[in-house]
């Protein structure tokens, strides 16, 4: 929940032109409700695609203060972040909720990033893997891998978000091949093909190392991407 238009206006600016040449990765903004329509006007024609940080899984109705998946697709959104750990953790959205949404977001054409994490109560008890396994499952039992053919999975360490703890290379590696070989499970394929971002404050220090991780596909950044060359230095580690 950052962002104004003056500043919105100066921080896309200067992603867009860090990253102009940049083709060997995906670029992605997700951003504010009421900022859609600035960064479709910004961003239209450029290699930085846009999104939105949730929605709502219903269509249309008496929702007062939701935002309806038609109603990103209208801003011309590529992705929406579901399920995450902030949604879980602070609005008390479950796993179903997150599976709805998740399921919306794919009728609508949008392309889901969906999060997944453990806190550090869940760690230090050893059950980072169940923990994950049961919000994979939300999507998996629901709806089968093949759902997952046209998404993004985005793995968060709760414990490792702005509380000056970090989850080392080999830590976010062993949670990322374990993600994909339960997926791997029900569809090789699927699992093969699909991008796992890791959204454990990554910075422009530990890109590198965390993206030559073999299941770390790329990154889901937070307090790094409000500042425009820190976000395009993450972008040429992805490069």
């Amino acid at each position: 929940m950052y962002g104004r238009l003056a500043t919105n206006q100066a921080l896309l600016q200067g992603v867009l032109d860090g990253v102009r040449e940049l083709k060997n990765a995906d670029y992605a903004v997700c951003v504010p409700y009421p900022y859609l329509a600035q960064v479709q006007s910004l961003l239209q024609g450029s290699n930085v695609a846009w999104g939105a940080q949730n929605l709502s899984p219903q269509e249309e109705g008496a929702f007062t203060g939701a935002v309806a998946p038609g109603m990103l697709m209208d801003f011309a959104c590529s992705y929406v972040i579901i399920g995450h750990s902030e949604r879980r953790g602070l609005f008390h959205e479950s796993n179903e909720i997150a599976a709805a949404k998740f399921e919306a977001a794919q009728k609508a054409g949008l392309t889901p990033i969906f999060c997944v994490g453990e806190t550090l109560v869940e760690r230090e008890s050893g059950i980072t893997e169940q923990v994950v396994a049961t919000q994979l499952d939300a999507i998996l039992a629901r709806f089968g891998a093949h759902a997952l053919a046209n998404s993004v999975i985005a793995y968060e360490p709760v414990w490792a978000i702005g509380t000056g703890k970090t989850a080392s290379p080999d830590q976010a590696q062993a949670v990322h091949a374990f993600i994909r070989r339960r997926i791997s499970e029900q569809d090789e394929m699927v699992a093969n093909n699909l991008c796992i971002l890791y959204g454990g404050s990554v910075k422009a220090a530990n890109a590198v190392e965390l993206f030559g991780m073999p299941d770390i596909d790329g990154g889901l950044i937070g307090g790094a991407s409000l500042v425009s060359n820190d976000f395009v230095a993450i972008c040429n580690a992805a490069q």
